[in-house]
C-alpha cells in the first residue's frame, strides 16, 4: 500500500508545476513519491545557451536525425534504465505512468535522437504556459542527449517559451550556460511564464535557421 495520503493525479501534478514543485521517486522499486521545491533552482536562459563549433557542426552535419513526440514512451523507459554511473533511477513505473498521461494530454514532450533507425538518446519534459520542464535525458552514443537539448532550445524559441527549467545543475548542463537562482526568483520568473502563449513545436518551420541562430 502507498505511503501517501493523497494520490498524485496528472492533473494535481500540472497543480504542483504552476506552484514550483516537482515529484521525484525514491528508487527505481519504490513506491513513494515526494515533492521537491529547492532552495536553488537550476534554469538554462534561452537566450544564454552555448554551442560550441564542434557540436554545430554535429548537430547540423552529423550522423543523426532527430525527431519531436515519436516515441515519448521509449524516451522515459530508456531514461528510467540503468546506466555506467547511474545503476538506479528516480523514475519509478508510477512516474512512467504519470508523465505518459500527460503526454496523452499534450504537455508532456520528448525530443529523439537516431543513428541507423535506433533511438541513442533523447529528452522529456512537461510544457505549461511558457515554461518547459525538463525531467531526465539519455544517450547511449556521442553527443546524442546533446544534439537532443539543441534541438529542445531551438523549438522552445520558435514556440515562445520563456523559461527551461533544469530543476538541478550538472556539468553536463553548466557547459551550456545553466545556472541556478534562489527559489524566491525562481517563482516569479515561473509566474511571468505561465502567463506566455507558449507552443511546443514538434515539426517546426525555421527550426534549422533557428539552430544557426545560437550562439556560440
Amino acid at each position: 500500500m502507498s505511503r501517501r495520503s493523497v494520490d498524485i493525479t496528472p492533473e494535481l501534478l500540472l497543480r504542483a508545476y504552476r506552484a514550483g514543485l516537482f515529484p521525484m521517486a525514491e528508487s527505481r522499486d519504490g513506491d513513494r513519491l515526494f515533492w521537491l521545491d529547492p532552495e536553488q533552482r537550476g534554469i538554462l536562459p534561452l537566450e544564454g545557451f552555448h554551442l560550441s563549433r564542434r557540436l554545430r557542426r554535429t548537430v547540423t552535419s552529423g550522423p543523426y536525425t532527430v525527431t519531436a513526440d515519436r516515441d515519448f514512451s521509449g524516451v522515459i523507459a530508456a531514461c528510467a534504465a540503468p546506466a555506467p554511473g547511474r545503476e538506479d533511477s528516480w523514475i519509478n513505473p508510477e512516474i512512467e505512468a504519470l508523465f505518459t498521461t500527460l503526454h496523452r494530454m499534450g504537455h508532456g514532450h520528448s525530443v529523439e535522437t537516431w543513428l541507423d533507425g535506433e533511438l541513442v538518446g533523447g529528452l522529456y519534459g512537461v510544457s505549461l504556459g511558457g515554461a518547459f520542464f525538463g525531467e531526465s535525458m539519455f544517450s547511449r552514443a556521442r553527443d546524442a542527449s546533446k544534439v537532443a537539448l539543441v534541438h529542445l532550445i531551438a523549438r522552445l524559441k520558435l514556440g515562445g517559451f520563456t523559461l527551461l527549467d533544469t530543476q538541478f545543475i550538472t556539468s553536463h548542463l553548466a557547459q551550456f550556460g545553466a545556472i541556478e537562482i534562489p527559489r524566491d526568483a525562481y517563482k516569479k520568473m515561473l509566474l511571468v511564464a505561465m502567463e506566455a502563449d507558449a507552443v511546443f513545436p514538434a515539426d517546426p518551420l525555421g527550426l534549422e535557421e533557428a539552430i544557426h541562430r545560437l550562439r556560440e
